[in-house]
């Protein structure tokens, strides 16, 4: 419920999409999505990156959606973390998306 309530506040455009983020006990997914077309403009998961910790792995995922991002010309999103705290990887993942370029 608490994902819900929290999703029916956050709303990506054209201007700027959500950048939606997923944690699992072994990945992060990350996807740029364009609500008002349905369209995801960005997905990655850690799942591409093979070596490194957990920590690491959503450094690198963060960096490398800001770059995708920008090369579909997208520089301003708004930051969907859904249920969870703001903290440990998800942090680290926000973190190295501002980093690489990304506006939140």
């Amino acid at each position: 419920m608490k994902s819900i309530n929290k999703r029916k506040k956050i709303f990506g455009n054209v201007e700027r999409p959500r950048l939606n983020v997923y944690k699992s006990l072994k990945h992060i997914h990350a996807q740029i999505i364009d609500d008002d077309s349905q369209k995801t403009i960005v997905g990655l998961s850690t799942q591409i990156v093979k070596k490194g910790n957990k920590m690491e792995r959503s450094v690198v995922l963060g960096k490398e959606i800001a770059k995708r991002a920008k090369e579909e010309g997208v520089t301003k999103v708004v930051f969907d973390r859904g249920k969870f705290k703001y903290h440990g990887r998800i942090k680290a993942f926000a973190d190295a998306a501002r980093e690489g370029g990304l506006n939140f």
